[in-house]
């Protein structure tokens, strides 16, 4: 369901992170949400964008605002741009709260590892967990200092369970934060896509269980020069010419093949369908290094083909 809403207040965060707080337009109260949700808005020409809601105080039931921390990326496709161009008092019109990204119900400790704009969600965890006195360790990458966002917000509500880490003076050590966690913990990984895999590769190494290995990407997929048509046929024998700028799911979906999805970044794994003939091109962050090499499967909202065809269970 969409709801319109409209912008309270804009809080500069760092040089290209802004702070939006939003209420609905029509003065109702919002729908709940739990920690990780995210709000997929409408920007018109350029179609949804979706951004992690953060909360430094868990959300009531009935929560009046919502909170969304959204970096302007300059050589993007144009969302964030649209995001910060947004004045106090415009209208615009998002889904109801979302959630890929769940935090566990169990009271097992949990790692948080954030990168850049990544913070959003995690920090949103981190604030649950708090609240549930379950332990964590936090640990949060940028840049420089300068690019670290809610600084002294973080420091303050989160004390000694947060390490932060600054690339120009002591860049973060995945392996030795993985490598120094029980594997009986849950592990959110929010950040960059190399950050991401290099997690679930460390993770996997050391002996976690995939199911405590979680991780969102939040970033439009980046398009590949040399990306090539190709052919995917379906179950019924439908065969359908996948162009060089669009995915599989789209031409599918022009097509009327009812198909599952979500996120479209290659983060959330509701997609993946089995892979009957052909080598995929895997460009998500879902599957572990065997599950690419064996070719079995693939999340068909970004990855493509490196065979002229693929042969998809759908």
């Amino acid at each position: 369901m969409s709801k319109t809403l409209i912008v309270r207040s804009i809080e500069p965060v760092t040089d290209r992170i802004s702070l939006f707080t939003l209420e609905a337009a029509d003065g109702v109260a919002l729908a709940p949400y739990t920690a990780g949700a995210h709000l997929d808005f409408d920007l018109g020409d350029l179609g949804s964008r979706s951004y992690s809601l953060i909360d430094f105080a868990p959300p009531t039931d009935v929560p009046s605002q919502y909170h969304v921390a959204v970096q302007r990326e300059d050589t993007g496709e144009g969302g964030s741009k649209a995001m910060h161009a947004l004045e106090v008092g415009t209208q615009l019109s998002a889904t109801d709260p979302k959630n890929d990204f769940e935090l566990h119900e169990s009271d097992a400790p949990s790692l948080l590892i954030a990168g850049g704009i990544g913070l959003t969600p995690i920090v949103s965890f981190a604030t649950e967990l708090t609240k549930r006195g379950t332990e964590y360790r936090m640990h949060y990458a940028t840049r420089s200092q300068d690019m670290c966002a809610f600084r002294d917000k973080l420091t303050q509500a989160f004390g000694d369970n947060l390490t932060l880490w600054f690339d120009d003076a002591n860049k973060i050590d995945l392996s030795a934060i993985v490598q120094g966690t029980d594997t009986g913990a849950h592990i959110y990984c929010c950040g960059p896509k190399g950050m991401i895999e290099a997690v679930r590769e460390l993770a996997e190494q050391a002996g976690f269980d995939k199911d405590h290995i979680h991780f969102e990407l939040f970033a439009t997929p980046p398009s590949h020069e040399g990306d090539q048509p190709f052919e995917v046929e379906i179950n019924d024998g439908r065969v359908f010419t996948i162009p060089a700028d669009k995915t599989i799911i789209e031409v599918l979906e022009e097509a009327d093949v009812d198909v599952m999805y979500d996120c479209q970044r290659g983060d959330c794994g509701i997609c993946q369908c089995d892979v009957l003939e052909g080598e995929p091109d895997h460009r998500d962050v879902v599957l572990s290094e065997s599950e690419r090499a064996s070719g079995d499967v693939m999340q068909i909202c970004i990855s493509r083909a490196k065979s002229a065809r693929l042969k998809l269970d759908i």
